[in-house]
């Protein structure tokens, strides 16, 4: 027999948003890590509000609603809002009911400045990275470092010469005048004219930094700079002796790149080894590590662990979105790319631990 198609709405619904979701979806175990970690910040949310007034949007539902938009792609905010209107899954993650209304979508812009304030994404970090070292996830001894390229929100005819005298000295070598010496952006001041290889056009860029452990590819610390070589190492070397506080690092896997004076004896200075592979061809530069080093089966497990940390830059890319930054600073940058490593350790330790 045919069914009738019922066009009658129906006025009620009997039972929660939590039953609509399956047991195995993976959102619930990220949702349970999250409140975990929300629950550990409540005391620095709530000293960022005043006791009187008009009851604001909880910060706790822009987080995980932040943290949709990395882990499902979501272009832009609006976006994400109209989404939230009919989403049940979304609806659910982020804490809302059946009629719940939605905020507006300028909402975010509104409440980022006092999120950027309280440096939520750092303590949002440093609380998912404890709930990972709680459960044995991480390694204490094997880091991996790298940086990337992200593009800045600023096209490169806003690149144009610097009004005023110069300094006395260059940021180049031996003090001399280099092109981020004399032109600035007028969209972004600071994004800085790099290319990443000669086969590469030029392009108006930040660099942003990481560390991962090798153990299970866990990203443990971020940085954000311009993009600048030297950069690039003398904030490795930062990030590793702030990690030196608490653990005892030993090895620090790295590219060629890194294959540097500065920092192999920093590193060295520190108690760790720098395992970058040496350079090899015909204008072979001096080797800096030992040259028996690359022979050791730890140097080589090193670099074999080095790929996880391309995977969360490849990761951070193409599924949060921040090829190209939608803010301007490093400001804004450092907090969204700050996010987005906290939102990809809680993809990893969701499929690291073992289900409930």
């Amino acid at each position: 027999m045919r069914g009738d198609e019922k066009r009658q709405e129906e006025l009620f619904a009997c039972g929660s948003l939590g039953e609509r979701v399956p047991a195995e979806h993976p959102l619930r175990r990220i949702r349970v890590m999250t409140d975990a970690a929300l629950e550990e910040l409540k005391p620095e949310l709530e000293a960022m509000y005043a006791g009187t007034g008009r009851p604001s949007i909880p910060p706790e539902q822009m987080l995980r609603a932040l943290l949709l938009q990395l882990l499902y792609s979501v272009r832009s905010e609006r976006m994400l809002v109209e989404q939230m209107e009919y989403d049940l899954l979304f609806r659910w993650f982020v804490g809302l009911g059946w009629n719940g209304g939605v905020w507006d979508a300028s909402s975010f812009s509104k409440n980022r400045e006092r999120l950027l304030a309280g440096e939520m994404a750092a303590k949002f970090f440093r609380a998912v990275v404890e709930q990972a070292r709680a459960a044995r996830l991480l390694s204490d001894e094997r880091f991996t470092v790298d940086g990337t390229l992200i593009e800045a929100w600023a096209s490169e005819k806003s690149y144009v010469p610097r009004i005023g005298p110069r300094g006395p000295r260059g940021s180049g070598e031996d003090g001399k005048f280099l092109l981020r010496d004399t032109y600035v952006s007028k969209t972004d001041a600071e994004a800085g004219m790099y290319r990443k290889s000669l086969k590469t056009g030029w392009r108006l860029q930040h660099m942003a930094h990481a560390v991962s452990e090798n153990q299970h590819g866990l990203v443990v610390a971020t940085a954000v700079s311009g993009p600048s070589p030297r950069a690039e190492r003398e904030l490795a070397l930062a990030m590793i002796r702030r990690l030196g506080q608490r653990t005892q690092v030993r090895s620090v896997g790295a590219d060629k790149g890194y294959h540097e004076r500065d920092f192999v004896e920093g590193l060295r200075s520190m108690g760790a080894s720098a395992h970058v592979p040496p350079y090899a061809g015909r204008r072979k530069r001096r080797c800096w590590i030992d040259p028996h080093l690359p022979d050791t089966a730890e140097f080589r497990n090193s670099q074999k662990r080095r790929k996880w940390i391309e995977r969360f830059f490849s990761w951070l890319k193409n599924t949060a979105g921040l090829r190209k930054t939608r803010h301007r600073g490093y400001r804004k940058l450092d907090w969204n790319f700050t996010f987005a490593a906290a939102a990809y350790n809680l993809v990893r330790i969701s499929k690291l631990l073992p289900a409930a």
